[in-house]
């Protein structure tokens, strides 16, 4: 007896691989389904009923979890943003400058100066934590955004800078080339020619950052003790209470809510996120 077609045979194979595909998604996908599901229930049955099943509709955590601390949620949410512009900006403009110098400029030891970058990499973020405290507390720095954004200016995300490297080596220098006979400077160069071709490349150091600084917490909790000055995952944090009862609710409604910015950034940016990982800047 004949086995299965060429053409069916691949048929299966590929309904077997997006079957399986579709069944680990829905793994990956549950804790964030049954948060949402747990954010329409009251408190005290969330963890009774571990079920996606909804009896009715209680909305009530978003009400309350709104209002529940001292300032409106919104409060944090704009903290938030403030310190994600900065950080964005921050490494948009250092980021793109130190790797127009690694990729572009010649300059004693720059084979040496950029593997020291690239070791930063794997520099554990909690071995600086430390003396970077101590700076910063030195300066009055404490309790304000400038620790969470003044680095940003400081080309201290190696990975960007590495990311933006490739990306510019990539770009012909037949462009530079022509730039600098009709009088322009590195720096005219930089703004005119590298900058326009960076799109992608700029667009994915800005998903990236925008989603690490909204979602950091460590770094917050470290610099950031009024809660005037709280961001979203240090309010969210303030619906736990150790010695008495948790609004755990009214933390997954805000948590959702929290939520909505990463998914829209990363939704209306994910064309520039491929483009900035597989292109190479040549057109």
């Amino acid at each position: 007896m004949a086995g299965p077609r060429p053409d069916a045979a691949s048929r299966l194979r590929s309904v077997g691989k997006h079957a399986l595909l579709i069944a680990a998604s829905l793994v990956m996908i549950y804790p964030l389904v049954w948060m949402l599901v747990s954010s329409l229930r009251p408190t005290e049955v969330i963890f009774r009923t571990p079920g996606l099943w909804l009896n009715e509709l209680y909305l009530d955590n978003y009400i309350e979890g709104w209002t529940a601390l001292a300032r409106p949620f919104d409060w944090y949410i704009v903290n938030s943003g403030i310190v994600v512009a900065g950080a964005v900006i921050g490494n948009l403009l250092s980021c793109s400058l130190a790797a127009y110098a690694f990729a572009r400029l010649k300059f004693r030891l720059r084979t040496l100066w950029f593997a020291i970058m690239l070791m930063t990499i794997m520099l554990p973020f909690h071995v600086v934590i430390v003396p970077q405290y101590i700076v910063f507390n030195t300066f009055g720095m404490v309790n304000t955004f400038l620790p969470l954004v003044l680095p940003k200016f400081l080309a201290t995300d190696a990975f960007f800078v590495f990311l933006m490297v490739q990306f510019i080596r990539g770009i012909p220098r037949e462009l530079d080339e022509a730039a600098r006979i009709d009088g322009c400077g590195h720096f005219r160069i930089f703004f005119r020619i590298i900058i326009p071709l960076m799109v992608p490349a700029l667009a994915t150091a800005a998903i990236f950052t925008f989603i690490w600084t909204w979602s950091d917490f460590f770094t917050s909790l470290i610099y950031l003790t009024a809660p005037d000055m709280y961001t979203v995952p240090l309010a969210l944090r303030s619906f736990l209470d150790a010695t008495s009862g948790s609004n755990w609710g009214a933390m997954f409604a805000m948590s959702i809510v929290s939520l909505v910015p990463l998914f829209l950034v990363f939704l209306f940016g994910q064309k520039y996120l491929i483009q900035g990982i597989a292109t190479t800047g040549g057109k």
